[in-house]
């Protein structure tokens, strides 16, 4: 069977190009960086070429990129090195309701071991409240952690506005930049940014490889500990494969990002008005118009989502409820509850991330078969039949 691939957000294919980049590193350059003799300083020589093109792409210098195993690492490192380094001047964080769980549960951890944490709350279309955020600042606040783009709803945070109020108050800004990087422009200085955690395989690149920008200057700890690498900050040998893989998929995404984001969107609002226009009692979740580009996000009321995710699979659909990381998870989303769902609507989510490979016509049969799967679940709800009788 043929699948229409819709769940970009979870992770991407690995494109031609990058793994092309990438097979040298595992069989003729497979040198340890670390080592001494010359031939691995080819390893190491194409790993800090990698590093310097990521750090373009960010506006960042070199030296201030850290290759870590992923965005999750990327995040607890930001918050749990940085919370040890600075918890002398101040052991409150703060972030937003609707973070990925990376950032959500190291804040839960961080609570455990003495820090205090306030979760800022967004509006209806998941755009944080800058009010709530400013006003949230005390004296002991050491960090500001928020989202650059979210990976359900695909709200753009303002990211501007947010590194203005933390440069304002003398706080750092962290944001968890997985599902925006090389996605959308990104300047960490334009955007006052001190720390921002991205991950190879959202952008077409391989799994298992992420990035963390540390601003020079910022004292953060050590995060993993054993050797020498990555300025003594990340111990591990390095995943040369996987950084030169990044860095590809990075230049790639970097190099027709503007036109790839004209396709995405034009897609993206294509699917988004046949379903709104044509599935009753439906409703776009996010920001209708500051939302990433490959991102749409319903919710239909009287369904339950896992049923419809299944009968898609069984169309050749490939889509999600929400996060790959809380997939078998019977509760609802806690972003959808935090732009103010109720849960019975919450439960009927579906989430639809396009890519530049995605065509318009894979879009018009998944709609035609979703249109059809809704039909047939509501038929079978007994809540669907009451509303219904209740409209007569």
């Amino acid at each position: 069977m043929k699948y229409i691939y819709l769940d970009n957000a979870a992770t991407t294919r690995v494109a031609d190009e990058v793994l092309d980049a990438m097979l040298p590193y595992f069989t003729e350059y497979y040198g340890n960086p670390s080592s001494v003799y010359s031939f691995a300083g080819q390893s190491k020589k194409a790993m800090e070429e990698a590093r310097a093109t990521i750090a373009g792409i960010l506006g960042a210098k070199p030296e201030e990129i850290y290759f870590t195993g992923g965005g999750s690492e990327s995040d607890n490192w930001a918050l749990k090195a940085t919370a040890e380094a600075y918890e002398s001047k101040g052991k409150h964080i703060i972030t937003s309701t609707i973070e990925h769980h990376a950032i959500l549960h190291t804040c839960e951890y961080l609570e455990q071991h003495g820090f205090e944490v306030t979760y800022v709350n967004v509006d209806e279309n998941g755009i944080i409240r800058l009010d709530e955020l400013e006003q949230a600042i005390r004296p002991d606040t050491i960090m500001i952690s928020v989202m650059a783009a979210n990976n359900e709803i695909g709200s753009i945070q303002p990211l501007k506005a947010i590194g203005e109020i933390a440069r304002k108050h003398n706080v750092f800004f962290h944001t968890d930049a997985v599902q925006a990087f090389a996605h959308i422009p990104l300047n960490v200085d334009e955007m006052n940014i001190d720390m921002l955690s991205a991950s190879g395989h959202k952008i077409n690149g391989p799994k298992g490889i992420g990035i963390m920008y540390i601003r020079k200057g910022i004292k953060s700890r050590s995060f993993i500990h054993g050797g020498a690498q990555e300025r003594r900050r990340r111990a591990g040998t390095h995943n040369v494969p996987g950084i030169i893989g990044m860095a590809k998929a990075a230049e790639i995404a970097a190099s027709n990002m503007e036109e790839r984001m004209a396709y995405e969107c034009k897609l993206r609002d294509h699917l988004i008005e046949r379903v709104l226009n044509e599935i009753p009692y439906s409703r776009l979740n996010g920001d209708p118009v500051k939302r990433l580009p490959n991102n749409a996000n319903f919710c239909f009321r009287f369904i339950e989502g896992e049923s419809m995710l299944i009968k898609l699979d069984q169309k050749g659909i490939c889509g999600s409820s929400g996060s790959a990381c809380t997939s078998g998870s019977l509760d609802p989303s806690h972003v959808l509850l935090a732009i103010g769902l109720p849960h019975e609507i919450a439960h009927g989510s579906l989430r639809l991330t396009i890519s530049q490979e995605t065509t318009m016509e894979e879009l018009d049969y998944t709609v035609d078969e979703l249109k059809k799967i809704i039909e047939q679940l509501r038929s079978m709800s007994p809540l669907y039949e009451d509303f219904i009788k209740k409209q007569k």
